[in-house]
């Protein structure tokens, strides 16, 4: 008997002298984590900068711990990530996928001979053998040209031409004026006129830059609608015990990332469904994923059903863990969620009584699950009634926001109960 608890100890022990100091290690580690958090969270920060993952796990314990942490900027911002102050860390710039240590250090050495006054002087002033087009793209996706200029969309759009002008600029200084041995400046290039980027896109950008969406998540735009239908936030998920088998549970969120895993049966897909307060991973085997592919891709905002079980694994040592598999069954988009739960997609038409308008808007969206309910008021009449059958539609974000600009969006609801 003793031989054996020698046996199981040897698994994984350690003599007193070695445990001692793993003890004052980690007693070290939580002192400082807990009386100087910003130092210390941005040396972990900067440890990993290369492993998205990891940075996102410590911007998550940051936020749960009430500590900041700034955006990247490139009039802030150093190469590494710093502290501001005991309660706030600077985000740094080496961490912004499709930069380089190279490209940085020159632009922080730059702003020391005064801030970029728009994106036209940075262009000017950086070497772009260093900062190419594809480094100054990803800083305005992730936000670090905010303090020369907060629209993002009309930055990104007009990187190209910026850059053009300061090519353009850079062969007139070179060259000597017959009249004169100054160049004439280049002028009137304005910034390309674009449409500013709405939260998701907005989001989206950030995570390209980033790895994950930084100043918000994707899926707070839709929380609400789909609470109408999933009870449970995916941070109060929990699976039914072992005994109690297989349970079907709904789960939304947007698909945070997609792998392959190869099994003994061959292959499936690993979705992580995230809504905004915790993820969770999803399996899709080929029969789902064969019904549902166009689906199962990044950003995509899904409501999966699935069959949720947990299972006891037990270990070499007698030890047992609980083990939860969800298992897809079906997935719906927004739209397929709205038709598979919705009642009816209600328009307020309050003296808006365009018929041959309201035909033309729903016409491309024929053909779908919900119906139409219209709820006609005026000072003379006031009717509600439902479209007929051919009139059931898809609802689409793109028919209810085409609808919301013409009866105003409070008057356009999908009714759930």
């Amino acid at each position: 008997e003793i031989f054996d608890l020698m046996e199981k100890f040897a698994g994984y022990g350690f003599n007193k002298s070695h445990a001692a100091a793993y003890a004052l290690v980690a007693y070290h580690t939580a002192w400082f984590k807990a009386h100087h958090p910003a130092p210390f969270m941005a040396a972990n920060f900067s440890a990993v900068m290369d492993d998205t993952d990891k940075v996102q796990q410590f911007y998550g314990d940051c936020i749960s711990n009430g500590l900041k942490v700034l955006p990247p900027d490139i009039h802030e911002s150093e190469y590494r990530f710093v502290p501001v102050d005991e309660q706030s860390i600077r985000y740094g710039l080496g961490a912004v996928k499709g930069t380089g240590e190279a490209a940085i250090e020159h632009i922080i050495a730059e702003r020391a001979n005064g801030p970029f006054a728009d994106l036209f002087d940075f262009c000017r002033r950086v070497d772009r053998r260093l900062v190419n087009r594809r480094v100054i793209e990803s800083l305005v996706r992730a936000g670090a040209f905010d303090s020369v200029d907060e629209h993002r969309a009309r930055l990104f759009a007009s990187v190209g031409i910026a850059i053009a002008a300061a090519d353009q600029e850079s062969r007139a200084a070179a060259q000597v004026s017959l009249f004169s041995d100054e160049a004439a400046p280049v002028g009137g290039v304005a910034l390309v006129d674009a449409a500013p980027w709405d939260e998701r896109l907005r989001l989206q950008n950030e995570k390209l830059a980033l790895g994950f969406y930084y100043s918000g998540h994707p899926f707070h735009y839709y929380e609400r609608e789909f609470a109408s239908f999933v009870s449970t936030r995916l941070d109060r998920f929990q699976a039914p015990p072992p005994e109690e088998g297989a349970r079907t549970q709904l789960l939304a969120g947007v698909v945070e990332s997609v792998r392959v895993q190869r099994t003994g049966n061959g292959r499936m897909m690993v979705m992580v469904v995230s809504d905004g307060t915790a993820s969770q991973e999803v399996v899709v085997y080929d029969e789902v994923l064969n019904q549902h592919r166009n689906l199962v891709k990044e950003d995509a905002v899904v409501l999966v059903e699935a069959k949720v079980r947990s299972f006891r694994r037990g270990g070499d040592n007698g030890d047992s863990s609980v083990v939860v598999r969800i298992a897809a069954e079906r997935i719906f988009d927004l739209a397929g969620a709205r038709e598979r739960f919705g009642r009816s997609l209600r328009l307020a038409m309050n003296g808006a009584a365009d018929a041959s308008r309201l035909k033309k808007l729903l016409e491309p969206y024929r053909n779908g699950a919900l119906k139409v309910c219209v709820a006609y008021t005026s000072a003379r009449a006031q009717a509600e009634f439902d479209l007929g059958e051919d009139w059931k539609v898809r609802p689409d974000d793109a028919l209810i926001a085409e609808l919301g600009k013409w009866l105003e969006p409070e008057n356009v609801q999908v009714v759930y109960q």
